[in-house]
């Protein structure tokens, strides 16, 4: 390309996961049904764990925030991925895509960290029982959420910064369905070797680090339950930590398969399926994990349902005694 191609641009184009008109349909009804599956199960969690004081607990504190995290980032990606599918016009201003990065870049990363933090709750939890409400306490629970914010905010104010810094492009068609740093970075005029290493060490960074700590408790998890005596304890002690392992698995591996290795070893295409996957579709899965797995959870929505059949039930004898009284 000649410098004489390059230009600031004013707005970008997504093109989308496939250029296939005949899928157009399919496409938007899938993510259509994984989206409101994802809204659903998220924002009903946190109701859940809101309004049931059996699960107002560090652990379940946490997972609150986990599924604000994935309701957040799924948010800012899918309406605007739909919207493109259904319409011919698939443009997002240059604000509109700095913006979008941020915020998933922000949430993305906080999940990273949340993970790391709830794999330490549940290694306390288990691992010394009789002191788990007072190590974990409120206002330890409070700072490790902040943390949790705070690195996803500052690592994707560093990425944000440096994007700005780029001072045109050759292109404004991004391929792909949301305002990601690679191919951002892909279509640069000048060079940006400094932002692919930045992006490469921060991502390598926060995930070794999580990741040991996540290893590390679940180790000490695993030897303090090859130690119990009873049967049961050991099924309920590997049942909680199967569902959070599974998250984990999908999401790190995800992870570290886009940005964790150098970029000329990127194929486009096989990003943008490795994305749907920590995007889209870990969102929808998270919840329903917690949840199906859960016996807390199940409990829970068992007694809300209960209260909510037996006022529903209560509410037409109600309505006829006082008619009666007229």
């Amino acid at each position: 390309m000649g410098e004489e191609n390059c230009t600031f641009m004013t707005e970008f184009i997504l093109l989308g996961l496939a250029d296939a008109p005949e899928l157009t349909v399919f496409f938007s009804l899938v993510f259509l049904l994984i989206y409101g599956v994802t809204v659903l199960g998220n924002l009903g969690m946190i109701a859940l764990i809101q309004v049931s004081s059996q699960l107002h607990t560090p652990m379940y504190f946490f997972l609150s925030h986990l599924s604000f995290v994935d309701f957040c980032y799924s948010t800012i990606i899918v309406p605007k991925m739909l919207s493109n599918i259904l319409n011919r016009d698939k443009a997002i201003s240059f604000l509109g895509c700095m913006v979008q990065f941020y915020l998933f870049c922000t949430y993305a990363i906080t999940e990273v960290f949340l993970l790391a933090v709830m794999a330490y709750d549940r290694f306390v939890a288990i691992c010394n029982p009789l002191l788990y409400m007072v190590t974990m306490s409120r206002h330890l629970c409070m700072e490790l959420m902040s943390c949790c914010y705070l690195c996803g905010m500052v690592c994707s104010l560093i990425h944000l910064c440096f994007v700005l810094e780029i001072p045109s492009y050759r292109s404004n068609v991004i391929n792909h369905f949301f305002c990601d740093l690679p191919p951002l970075l892909s279509l640069a005029c000048s060079d940006v070797s400094i932002n692919e290493l930045l992006l490469y060490i921060l991502a390598t960074f926060n995930e070794m680090t999580t990741i040991v700590i996540i290893l590390t408790s679940y180790l000490l998890i695993l030897i303090t339950i090859l130690r119990m005596h009873s049967a049961e304890g050991r099924r309920k002690a590997f049942s909680t930590c199967a569902s959070h392992l599974t998250a984990i698995l999908v999401f790190h591996g995800t992870i570290l398969f886009i940005y964790c290795r150098p970029s000329s070893g990127n194929s486009v295409e096989t990003d943008k399926v490795a994305t749907v996957f920590y995007t889209i579709v870990i969102p929808m899965l998270n919840p329903l994990i917690y949840s199906l797995r859960n016996k807390d959870v199940k409990e829970a929505l068992k007694k809300i349902l209960t209260l909510i059949t037996s006022a529903n039930t209560l509410s037409p004898n109600k309505v006829a005694f006082t008619g009666s009284g007229n």
